[in-house]
């Protein structure tokens, strides 16, 4: 078999390995291995694996990782979600779907100070699900925003998603997170506006909470307290964001500074302890080991993949289909649609990005919105089956009478919502270039 067949062999392997249960890191890493040495290169393989493990972990852009996911779960130690999502749903409750609104809007928020999925589901869900359901919203509803905003916290920068992206597709991690702010905040938009006229349409679906409860404090008080609670996440989005934007910090440096000013906010609302202090370190250390861990095999599958000519293989067949240059474009948005359903995003990232990188460059695309593209994509990945993570953290805080069948049916629609926003940003380029020039020409 030719080294161009088993290349294919390999990429198919993982899907398989994953369907079967196996680890992610261990089916790219111990595919890697196997074909490495199938492919005739025994001695050389173990270098190579020596080599890329060293060069991912000297990344200089990957110690943002951590400090991202630390200033995540400290925000989230500081109860500000919580008093805030207390208080806007005072304000927005007495609209139609107006706790489903809040829920989104505080998910857009928080999103901009986790940097990952499971982060803002978690600490917005165990909020808003209990207080949905105790309203009579319609529970597929109630469990669709929560699943589709807390998507939004691996897309709206910090986002730990375009911090492995960026260095591998050798793009700006600074642009890249300017790049997502608008597309972040088109799919928010799509998810209020479908939920707003869906209960107007459908009042079961989000009555308003009753008068006597929206009377049970002044409104200037919810008000100040929006506004007081508004203040952390703000805060925190500044120094990330605006340190970045005027250049005055690398993503990196922005993130230490970050994870110290999410300490200063929980100390400030009186929630800091050596037990809240070691709660969001061994968080972070869980998520970043596992990041980390499927980081280094798919770096590993993607030297022997590259090292057995898959990637020039099948970009050359890519190039050469009889679909132009906008068919072959659509061709890989479906591979990674596809990819999504069965292999995490870390994975699909280190998978596609050898491959796709010279064929996007060949054919005449930006790059950055190329790559933009395909971020915005992998939100679907979250919430398609079988392998709908995002589901899956909503099941886990969710009450009994919760069924997997009321969250696939409350995720459909959004899905549907995920897909048109990816169509605009396509249209649209300049959706996800406008931000950057203006970085690029201050």
């Amino acid at each position: 078999m030719s080294p161009e067949h088993l290349s294919v062999v390999m990429f198919l392997g993982v899907i398989v390995a994953v369907m079967c249960g196996i680890p992610l890191y261990m089916a790219l890493g111990g595919l890697a291995l196997i074909f490495g040495i199938i492919g005739g290169w025994a001695p050389m393989v173990f270098d190579q694996f020596v080599l890329r493990i060293y060069g991912t972990m000297s990344n200089e852009v990957l110690p943002a990782v951590p400090l991202f996911i630390f200033m995540g779960a400290m925000l989230v130690q500081s109860g500000a979600a919580e008093r805030l999502f207390n208080a806007m749903y005072r304000v927005m409750g007495s609209l139609r779907g107006g706790l489903a609104i809040c829920t989104i809007v505080l998910c857009t928020i928080f999103a901009a100070t986790a940097g990952i999925v499971g982060a803002t589901e978690t600490a917005v869900g165990i909020m808003a699900l209990p207080a949905m359901l105790k309203r009579k919203y319609n529970v597929s509803l109630a469990a669709g925003c929560i699943c589709a905003g807390g998507t939004l916290g691996i897309l709206i920068p910090p986002s730990i998603m375009l911090l492995l992206y960026g260095p591998a597709a050798g793009l700006s991690v600074a642009k890249m997170f300017i790049a997502a702010v608008i597309p972040g905040l088109v799919l928010s938009g799509l998810y209020i506006l479908y939920t707003a006229i869906l209960c107007l349409v459908k009042p079961e679906y989000g009555p308003a909470i009753s008068k006597e409860e929206r009377a049970e404090v002044p409104m200037l008080k919810v008000i100040g307290e929006i506004l007081l609670y508004m203040v952390p996440p703000l805060f925190l989005i500044f120094t990330v964001l605006g340190t970045i934007l005027i250049g005055f910090a690398s993503p990196t440096e922005a993130a230490s500074v970050g994870a110290f000013g999410s300490v200063i906010v929980v100390i400030a609302y009186r929630r800091f302890s050596l037990q809240v202090l070691y709660d969001s370190a061994i968080q972070t250390l869980r998520i970043t080991s596992m990041i980390m861990f499927v980081t280094v095999g798919a770096m590993m599958f993607s030297g022997v993949f590259m090292a057995l000519n898959g990637a020039k293989f099948i970009g050359s067949v890519v190039i050469a289909l009889p679909l132009g240059k906008w068919g072959a474009f659509i061709a890989m948005q479906l591979v990674v649609v596809l990819l999504g359903m069965f292999i995490d995003w870390i994975g699909i990232l280190y998978i596609v990005i050898p491959i796709f990188t010279p064929v996007v460059l060949e054919l005449g695309f930006d790059p950055l919105w190329f790559g933009m593209v395909i971020c915005v994509n992998l939100q679907i990945s979250f919430l398609s089956p079988p392998f709908a993570y995002s589901m899956f953290y909503l099941k886990g805080i969710a009450p009994p009478e919760v069924t997997m069948g009321q969250i696939y049916k409350g995720v459909f629609p959004f899905i549907a919502l995920q897909i048109i926003g990816l169509t605009l940003i396509i249209i649209f380029p300049q959706l996800i270039l406008w931000l950057p020039s203006l970085m690029m020409g201050r």
